[in-house]
């Protein structure tokens, strides 16, 4: 057995908790969900480090993920890139079954692993493939993607292109890459047909409408009100206080806290996919007593436990919460409120503000150069924001700063 793989045994896996990430050794990763988990083989090609789906647990059982592993490692031996690899074989099988005109469900999966590397998570939670799942497939999914007329994609999508129009507009697009991928593999259809099916279904005065957001004057007493023990409620006293987003805050773990500072992995911060650094909050007060009945409370490794499964909250259990208060904004819009609060008080710098949020700043060759996360400077504000928020005597952010 060649050193540092088979690492795993059937029962670690069984006795582990979702949200673990396992190593096999070897590139081959688990990460568990409720119920199940997704194996991944990971390598290095060209400099570049990729990630594969390469099946589900329990479906493929951890021997069966070996040998896909062996397999995978042993293209890479070769010179070939594993992913390219697999989407060739994907592309002859169809040609030797005699498939000379795949179907558009065949053919999405196709672009779906061509792209996936670029997705967040490559695309596991699924959000890329969910209109076309949900909306196109079960009604043109069988079809040869050949004989698909513009027609039949007007007729897909018009009952939900003005009611639910964001959706239909996703699905119709990501539905020209599938088309834009069979005409690069030689198969004679036509991206135009979706272009057409466009101007079928003819133009929507859509407006995207801004995530609810509390303000900032409100928040101390929507925090006051948040004063259950309930992991719901801990989750959006600690999401207002540290101006998060939600996967980061459902997905909190202890061991990611060290002190005042909560690191969060990169694969959880949006925008940070491919980066080697990830991204620390330093935590005012307010927070660190947060964490502190989440200790006393804890059930699992999480910080805000659901109840009914070894995961973190769900943001549905959270907007009950809001729900129950009578509270319109919602979690996201949290973000708006503190960003708005350090505008309207001058709190901090413009550079410290968007730093907190996570947000870049700058152009590709200004971030090359400033390289700090401004660490001690945001423990100042988020300090500033934690005292504002629970009222604290303590408080300078009291004092409100009014532009002339």
């Amino acid at each position: 057995m060649a050193r540092g793989i088979n690492k795993l045994t059937a029962a670690q896996i069984k006795s582990s908790s979702a949200g673990s990430v396992l190593q096999d050794g070897g590139g081959l990763i688990l990460r568990r969900s409720a119920g199940g988990g997704r194996w991944t083989y990971r390598y290095q090609f060209q400099g570049r480090r990729r990630d594969m789906g390469i099946g589900s647990f329990p479906d493929m059982p951890l021997a069966e993920a070996r040998k896909q592993r062996a397999r995978w490692a042993e293209a890479l031996e070769r010179g070939l890139d594993p992913i390219s690899e697999r989407q060739r074989e994907q592309e002859a099988a169809i040609v030797e079954h005699g498939r000379d005109d795949p179907s558009f469900e065949e053919v999405t999966g196709i672009v779906f692993e061509a792209i996936k590397g670029r997705l967040k998570g490559d695309g596991r939670s699924g959000r890329w493939l969910s209109p076309l799942k949900i909306h196109v497939i079960p009604k043109i999914g069988r079809r040869p993607i050949s004989t698909i007329h513009q027609r039949d994609i007007h007729d897909t999508l018009a009952p939900i292109w003005r009611t639910k129009h964001e959706t239909a507009d996703k699905a119709l697009y990501r539905a020209r890459k599938v088309f834009e991928m069979a005409r690069l593999m030689g198969y004679s259809v036509d991206p135009f047909v979706c272009d057409a099916a466009r101007h079928m279904l003819g133009h929507v005065a859509y407006q995207q409408q801004p995530i609810r957001s509390t303000p900032w004057q409100d928040i101390p007493d929507l925090f006051a009100r948040l004063d259950q023990p309930h992991p719901s409620y801990l989750a959006l006293r600690f999401t207002i206080l540290t101006a998060a987003r939600g996967m980061p805050i459902r997905g909190a773990r202890f061991d990611e806290i060290d002190g005042d500072v909560w690191t969060i992995p990169a694969e959880r911060m949006k925008g940070l996919r491919g980066k080697v650094s990830d991204f620390r909050i330093p935590l005012s007060t307010a927070a660190q007593e947060v964490v502190d009945a989440c200790r006393s409370n804890a059930r699992n490794d999480y910080l805000f436990p659901s109840p009914r499964a070894q995961s973190g909250v769900s943001d549905v259990a959270m907007t009950k919460a809001l729900n129950a208060l009578g509270e319109s904004g919602r979690m996201h819009g949290f973000r708006t409120s503190f960003r708005t609060w350090v505008q309207d008080t001058e709190a901090g710098s413009w550079e410290v503000a968007e730093t907190a949020l996570a947000h870049t700043i700058g152009n590709k060759v200004e971030r090359s150069y400033a390289r700090s996360d401004l660490l001690d400077q945001r423990r100042i504000l988020m300090q500033k924001w934690g005292d504002y928020v629970t009222q604290s005597e303590s408080s300078e952010s009291k004092v409100v700063k009014l532009r002339g």
